[in-house]
C-alpha cells in the first residue's frame, strides 16, 4: 500500500502508465474500433490517406495500417516481455548464487559475465541471429543468450551486500537451507534495482527487435511488427508519410511510456530517509 501512495503521487509513473493502458485499450477495443482485417489484401485500395475508413491510411498492398500498427503492439510487447523477462529470471537466479556462495563460484559465474559484456548488445544480438537466421523463434534464442547479464550483475551486487545483513545470519543460524535464503529472504530485498532496470530494458528490448527487423534479420513478412512496418514504407516515404509515420509514433509511444513507468517505479520504490 505505502508503495501504491508513492507511485500514486509520482505524475511521471502515472502518465506513462496511462499512456501504456491506453495502447492496451486500443488493442482490446481493436474489434469494435476497426472491421479491417490486418493481413487482408486490398490492391484497390493501396496507398489511401488517413480517413473515416482507414484512420491511419492503407499501405502499398492496401492493408489498413490502423489495424497492422495495433497488431504489431501484440506482436513486439510479446517479443520484447518474454525477451526481457525470461532472461531477467536467469539473470537474477546468477546474481544470487554468485553473490550469496561467493569464492570460486563467484569469480567462475562473473568471468563468464565479464566475457559477454564486454560485447556490444547488438553486436552480440546481430551475430547469434545473423548464423541462426532470421525467425521469431531465433530472436528468442538470441535475446535469452544476451539478455540476462546485466541483471546478474545488478543482482549480484545487491546479494553480495545482503548476505552480510543480520537477518540472514539469523536464518543461517535457524539452518535454513540456502535456496530458501536465497528466494523468501534475499530476493524480496535485492530485486528492486533489477525490476526498475528492466522497464529500461523493455524499451531497448523493442527497439532492438524493430532495429533487426530493418536489416532484414527479425521476424518476416507479412508479420505486422513495427520495425518491418517501416521497413517497407521507405521507397513509399513522400508518397505515403502516413505509413511511417504511424508505426514510428508507435515505437516512440511505447518507449516513453515504460520509460516513465520505470521513473516512477524508481521513484516509489526508492527508500525513504
Amino acid at each position: 500500500m505505502i508503495f501504491l501512495g508513492k507511485f500514486c503521487r509520482n505524475l511521471s509513473g502515472l502518465a506513462g502508465l496511462a499512456m501504456l493502458l491506453a495502447l492496451l485499450l486500443a488493442v482490446l477495443l481493436t474489434p469494435i474500433l476497426s472491421a479491417h482485417d490486418p493481413y487482408q489484401l486490398d490492391f484497390a485500395a493501396a496507398l489511401q490517406p488517413p480517413s473515416g475508413t482507414h484512420w491511419f491510411g492503407t499501405d502499398n498492398f492496401g492493408r489498413d495500417i490502423f489495424t497492422r500498427v495495433i497488431a504489431g503492439a501484440v506482436f513486439d510487447l510479446r517479443l520484447a516481455l518474454i525477451c526481457v523477462f525470461g532472461p531477467a529470471a536467469i539473470g537474477v537466479v546468477i546474481g544470487l548464487v554468485a553473490g550469496y556462495f561467493g569464492g570460486v563460484v563467484d569469480s567462475v559465474l562473473m568471468r563468464l559475465t565479464d566475457i559477454a559484456w564486454a560485447f556490444p548488445f547488438y553486436v552480440l544480438v546481430l551475430a547469434i541471429v545473423g548464423v541462426l537466421g532470421p525467425s521469431e523463434t531465433n530472436l528468442y534464442i538470441a535475446f535469452f543468450l544476451v539478455n540476462w547479464i546485466g541483471y546478474a550483475r545488478i543482482v549480484r551486487g545487491e546479494t553480495l551486500v545482503a548476505a552480510q545483513l543480520e537477518y540472514v545470519e539469523a536464518a543461517r543460524v535457524l539452518r535454513y537451507g540456502s535456496p530458501r535464503i536465497l528466494f523468501r529472504h534475499i530476493m524480496p530485498n535485492t530485486i528492486t534495482p533489477a525490476l526498475v532496470y528492466s522497464m529500461s530494458d523493455v524499451v531497448l528490448t523493442v527497439q532492438a527487435i524493430a532495429a533487426l527487423s530493418f536489416f532484414g534479420l527479425g521476424v518476416q513478412p507479412p508479420a505486422p511488427e513495427w520495425g518491418l512496418l517501416i521497413v517497407e514504407s521507405i521507397d513509399y516515404m513522400r508518397e505515403a508519410p502516413w505509413m511511417t509515420l504511424f508505426p514510428g509514433l508507435a515505437l516512440a509511444w511505447v518507449g516513453i511510456g515504460f520509460s516513465l513507468v520505470g521513473e516512477g517505479l524508481s521513484s516509489a520504490l526508492k527508500p525513504e530517509g
